[in-house]
């Protein structure tokens, strides 16, 4: 299945990786992706369409890397980046500003579209040196919800020039991630450990819950909530462990899983077969969890209650690892988990997924699409 993957060498190290979303009722795959650089001198906002489909070679792979259609300057590391819609992005920058920019399609032209300037700051606004990263964005048009170093939540709608709703101290760590459990409700993860819930309808300071990895306050980095069970979520952190949690009962996760060597930087379930779940890492690696196969035989990885333990058995052969759980008969829960990179030496900072279609980016300033992720 490698033959699918598509590289681009960017000269840019590549921190964020987006597809555009498809409109409701598309049918084809995802054709438009979005990347966003961090550490260069001229860090920049890219639009790329993915190559040519139609192009199929002898042996069944596609022809053509992904070709640049516009970019734009943006000032500072891009932290996140997320598709507000079709045509908007919002980005978070390391200066914590936030800036939507907007993909002209016409004339394949990017635009800043609307800017909050220091969104993030410490202590005060007007300090020039005051700008506190923005580490973390999530959108649900027209609602965007950003959090940063500062331990700030904000709520901005697109179109409107002030923060709809600011918590000023959400958080005496840095808030790393955020994510939408439902219209009303954001979920973020901390530097010590902690993922919190606040209800936006509540005007306080206050989380309406809090749940903790327990010891060591490792820090989380990335959270992504299951699209179809708003109660699952999935984070991960800087000692590499996946955490599954069910935010409807108790205050730890549910199962803890030995994943990567070196920090996580984002974890995604498959938008609509969650069933299957991707994350990345620094230590150049990108992993693909499968817990569909056999479904008939073993209750799903996501629904094990208590039992939080798991034995990993490493075979090295095909770069692919089996989880098996604690149960009566270990052999029926089986979870099998594929390394989708070979020999990557540095950080793979993101991923998305869409349909088919899988886009990472790394800090070997590439690029790279997988158009067959289930062939």
């Amino acid at each position: 299945a490698m033959e699918a993957v598509c590289a681009r060498f960017v000269s840019q190290k590549i921190s964020k990786t987006r597809w555009r979303p498809l409109p409701a009722a598309a049918l084809q795959p995802p054709d438009l992706f979005a990347t966003g650089s961090w550490d260069n001198e001229d860090n920049r906002i890219s639009i790329w369409s993915v190559g040519d489909l139609g192009n199929v070679g002898l042996s069944g792979e596609y022809q053509g890397e992904p070709q640049l259609l516009c970019d734009i300057r943006h000032n500072g590391d891009v932290m996140d980046m997320q598709f507000l819609d079709q045509e908007r992005i919002v980005v978070a920058s390391s200066t914590g500003t936030v800036t939507v920019f907007r993909h002209h399609q016409n004339n394949q032209t990017l635009s800043a579209n609307q800017r909050w300037e220091k969104a993030h700051y410490h202590v005060d606004r007007d300090t020039s040196c005051g700008g506190a990263a923005c580490t973390g964005v999530i959108c649900n048009n027209p609602e965007i919800v950003t959090v940063g170093e500062d331990g700030r939540i904000n709520l901005f709608r697109a179109d409107q020039k002030d923060a709809v709703q600011t918590i000023d101290n959400a958080d005496s760590s840095t808030l790393h991630a955020v994510t939408f459990l439902r219209t009303t409700e954001i979920l973020t993860v901390n530097s010590i450990g902690q993922l919190k819930i606040w209800d936006l309808r509540q005007q306080r300071n206050e989380p309406s819950q809090i749940f903790s990895l327990t010891g060591d306050r490792v820090p989380l980095h990335c959270v992504d909530r299951h699209p179809n069970q708003q109660h699952i979520v999935a984070t991960g952190g800087q000692d590499g462990m996946l955490s599954i949690w069910d935010i409807r009962q108790g205050t730890m996760p549910v199962s803890l899983l030995n994943a990567h060597e070196a920090e996580m930087w984002e974890v995604h379930f498959h938008p609509s077969n969650p069933d299957h779940l991707f994350t990345c890492s620094e230590d150049g690696s990108l992993w693909h969890w499968d817990t569909s196969t056999d479904i008939s035989e073993k209750p799903s990885f996501l629904h094990q209650g208590g039992r939080s333990t798991t034995y990993f058995s490493h075979n090295t052969i095909n770069q692919s690892v089996v989880s098996a759980w604690l149960s009566n008969d270990p052999t029926k829960d089986r979870m099998e988990i594929t390394n989708l990179i070979s020999n990557q030496t540095l950080s793979v900072n993101s991923l998305d997924i869409l349909g088919p279609c899988l886009v990472y980016g790394t800090d070997a300033e590439a690029i790279y699409v997988n158009r067959q992720l289930f062939a």
